[in-house]
């Protein structure tokens, strides 16, 4: 009993003064009433664990009233009240306002000072004292900037001028010849196409090293889908070159995206099934090249063969090509094959512009052709198109934050009978909100617009389906101009799980059946990633003005995209 109790009184005393060391309290004064008010002014951290704790915040307030301006201030005394109280008296003395920066204009540029402080003499500048860290900093970065990394600045032969100011003399040490990047090194994925590191990137050879734009050109690397660092870029410095050694490894960027849809005939009350195949190549030629194939299906006997070839910074040059092909067959009723070839220019990593030609050849499979909503057409248009996407750094769900594309076309329709000019406007753009880590808000805005005095059915856009309006059938809308708004709330129950609303409105018109009609479709989803990719699962439902919901017109919808 006696050695517990023993025990018991040991963890005690040793509890207490724990509680004694996290109990001691700081009061900094000043030498006079008006000094006190103003280091209250200041703040300062009165509760301490021990007595070094108090020493450093001590030492610590007397920097940051130096930076301030009260460079002749002084600790004077540390006094302990009791046991638990000590008292720290500062005298401040003068405070100085700004500081008077004089340089030599024979070896530093006007224009270096100007662009750090703009208001400046061709001899001096003057400074708020607090901001002379900051000045001097900023000065040194751009000096570094411009091919000296290894630049010192600071300030000698500081004097007082008046009560308020101090005069100094700004000396800059650097090394004498001006550094260039000489030499690239890609380690890891040593076949990186080398068009990129120069076109892409900007990153080339023998310009004026400047550590700053390397950074912030490696932080574009996060928009390549194709490639992605490893580890931070590093330099290396000798006596007479300067290395840049980038890390990278080439990434999985092959997706192929299918799906599986079915619903009930209303004729035969069977199920009908729909898909499609969706392939994209990225980079396997190491060319940064990109293939696009797409090959649909649906239940109302529409075939829909695309072909997209995409290849970017030709013979080294900032330019690219891109050329497509797309063949439509609906049933027995026509065919319609367009062809596109454009040239574009990649503005940064995330904008593209294109110009290039279209050209459509459509074709009446009907016996019949008297009367016909469907004519034999050839159409010849002139494009502008421009593409913004910005990629998420690091999510496993969802590779893409924003996108926007935007397309304008100019031409004319010929047919056997007349030729019209026709103008045709196409856009699909979304942006993920991130709400939290676990919820973010999607929306999409997907639309087109054809302006013709005329128009036949076989030319009309067609919509409706998982990639469009969700809860009708693949591509069963069709119209002259339309507008589709999809929005989603995402719940991110995993790393490789979300759950999502689905609320789609549209708004279409078809001058050709001379109707103007707003569509509904809701519904609910989720996504898991597996080891085969991304599956997605959707129920929703479409309705239109006139229509009263019925469950029999949900659709389910499958799809998986696989990256490989």
């Amino acid at each position: 009993m006696c050695k517990y109790t023993y025990f018991l009184i040991l963890i005690l005393c040793f509890f207490s003064s724990e509680l004694n060391a996290q109990n001691l309290s700081l009061k900094i004064t000043g030498s006079n009433e008006k000094e006190t008010t103003i280091i209250t002014n200041f703040g300062y951290k009165q509760n301490h664990f021990d007595y070094n704790s108090i020493i450093n915040e001590a030492n610590s307030f007397h920097e940051k009233i130096i930076k301030t301006g009260y460079i002749e201030s002084k600790r004077l005394l540390i006094k302990k009240n009791n046991d638990s109280s000590f008292q720290i008296k500062f005298q401040l003395k003068n405070k100085y306002e700004t500081i008077e920066i004089n340089y030599d204009s024979t070896k530093i540029k006007k224009s270096l000072i100007s662009s750090v402080y703009k208001e400046s003499s061709s001899n001096y500048f003057v400074v708020p004292f607090n901001n002379i860290e900051e000045t001097l900093e900023h000065i040194n970065i751009k000096i570094a900037n411009n091919g000296f990394p290894f630049t010192k600045v600071k300030l000698s032969e500081i004097k007082i001028k008046d009560k308020k100011t101090l005069v100094a003399q700004l000396i800059i040490e650097k090394e004498e010849n001006k550094r260039s990047l000489d030499k690239i090194v890609i380690k890891g994925y040593e076949k990186f196409p080398k068009s990129y590191l120069r076109r892409y990137l900007k990153i080339k050879p023998n310009k004026v090293f400047n550590i700053e734009t390397i950074k912030n050109k490696m932080i574009a690397l996060n928009n390549l889908r194709f490639a992605e660092q490893t580890k931070e870029s590093e330099v290396l410095f000798t006596k007479d070159s300067t290395t840049l050694y980038i890390y990278l490894q080439k990434s999985q960027s092959n997706t192929f995206d299918g799906f599986l849809g079915f619903s009930t005939n209303e004729e035969t009350n069977k199920l009908d099934f729909n898909g499609y195949i969706d392939l994209e190549l990225n980079n396997n030629l190491n060319y940064g090249e990109t293939f696009n194939l797409l090959y649909k299906s649906d239940e109302s006997e529409q075939k829909n063969f695309e072909a997209i070839l995409n290849l970017p910074y030709l013979f080294s040059t900032p330019i690219g090509t891109e050329i497509s092909l797309k063949i439509l067959k609906r049933d027995s009723s026509f065919t319609s094959v367009n062809q596109k070839a454009s040239v574009f220019y990649q503005l940064n990593s995330k904008n593209r512009v294109f110009l290039g030609i279209e050209s459509t050849e459509s074709s009446n499979l009907l016996e019949n052709k008297n009367n016909s909503p469907i004519t034999d057409y050839k159409s010849n248009l002139y494009n502008l198109k421009y593409i913004f996407e910005n990629r998420w750094v690091s999510n496993s769900l969802f590779q893409i934050k924003n996108r926007v594309k935007l397309e304008l076309g100019l031409g004319k329709r010929k047919t056997d009978l007349y030729n019209e000019g026709q103008e045709k406007i196409t856009i699909d753009a979304f942006h993920s909100f991130q709400l939290n880590l676990k919820n973010s808000f999607f929306t999409r805005i997907n639309g087109a617009l054809l302006n013709s005095d005329s128009y036949f059915e076989n030319e009309l856009f067609r919509f409706g389906g998982i990639n469009s309006i969700r809860g009708f059938t693949e591509n069963s809308v069709l119209a002259s101009r339309y507008i589709i708004l999809n929005t989603e709330y995402r719940y991110k129950l995993s790393n490789s799980i979300y759950a999502h609303t689905i609320l789609d409105f549209s708004n279409f018109e078809n001058k050709l059946s001379k109707t103007k009609e707003n569509l509904y479709g809701f519904g609910l989803g989720f996504g898991i990633k597996t080891k085969a990719g991304l599956l997605k699962f959707n129920f929703a439902n479409g309705k239109t003005e006139t229509q009263s919901f019925q469950f029999s017109n949900s659709k389910i919808h499958l799809s998986l995209v696989s990256i490989f």
